[in-house]
């Protein structure tokens, strides 16, 4: 049996930037899970008689339970339509995609995932800075500035200090005073270029740009999702003033 149920990247929002694989799959689904963070644009392309079902969740305020998302998947696809869950980026990036895979299997369902352009390669484009590059940033890490229980992730500062790489924290922007400080007393310098960009690649996209000292103060309190890029890479003509200002001031 052919799968039936599509686990889908929606992208980082712009509906320019979905995979012609995930639009045609839209098109042709009779359900569709989406977050509640997918672009309505992309919803949009959904065939007209297309159930839509938001399951999203967002800043702490559920509109389902993951047990229920896993539960509706397994209800839908049993009643042998074209099931879509639609996520937010890519699926496998912090999505829990492996508790909806699980709970289809254990139904005998079977599931193609469909990945998405990540939150992460959308901002480096904006930017028009390589997240990694040759001889400053030769490793690059993706981490989540959001706990299970609403704080910061117990991670190893120290380790991530040493490597040198770039660092892009999704979900930062509510902990970022703490993840500063964790890398600053890890040994990070306070003049390591940092960057947030919220709403990648939307019109109402909006970049901060600063050191690890800085960034908290400057960020202020983002209304949509939030990335955060740390590391030498991200180093820019900006970012140097603010060092050149910091390190005057002492």
């Amino acid at each position: 049996m052919s799968a039936r149920v599509f686990l889908i990247g929606a992208g980082p929002g712009d509906p320019d930037l979905l995979t012609i694989k995930a639009h045609r799959l839209l098109q042709s689904a009779d359900v569709i899970l989406h977050d509640s963070l997918v672009d309505p644009r992309i919803l949009s392309l959904a065939a007209d008689h297309a159930e839509l079902v938001d399951v999203g969740k967002r800043c702490g305020k559920h509109s389902a339970t993951q047990t229920t998302i896993n539960k509706l998947l397994v209800s839908y696809a049993r009643t042998g339509q074209i099931i879509v869950r639609l996520k937010g980026g890519d699926p496998m990036i912090f999505g829990r995609a492996t508790e909806e895979l699980e709970s289809l299997a254990a139904a005998n369902i079977l599931c193609e995932i469909i990945p998405g352009i990540t939150a992460a390669t959308a901002a480096a484009a904006t930017l028009q800075r390589s997240l990694t590059q040759r001889g400053v940033a030769r490793s690059l890490h993706f981490l989540t500035g959001h706990g299970a229980e609403g704080g910061l992730p117990a991670h190893d500062w120290v380790s991530l200090t040493r490597t040198g790489g770039t660092l892009v924290i999704y979900m930062g922007s509510q902990t970022i005073a703490g993840l500063a400080s964790h890398l600053i007393e890890a040994g990070m310098s306070p003049t390591m270029p940092a960057i947030a960009v919220e709403n990648a690649s939307l019109h109402s996209q909006a970049i901060t740009i600063a050191t690890i000292s800085t960034l908290p103060n400057r960020l202020g309190r983002p209304l949509g999702p939030t990335l955060l890029l740390i590391g030498e890479a991200m180093a820019s003509e900006e970012v140097v003033a603010l060092t050149t200002a910091q390190l005057a001031l002492g």
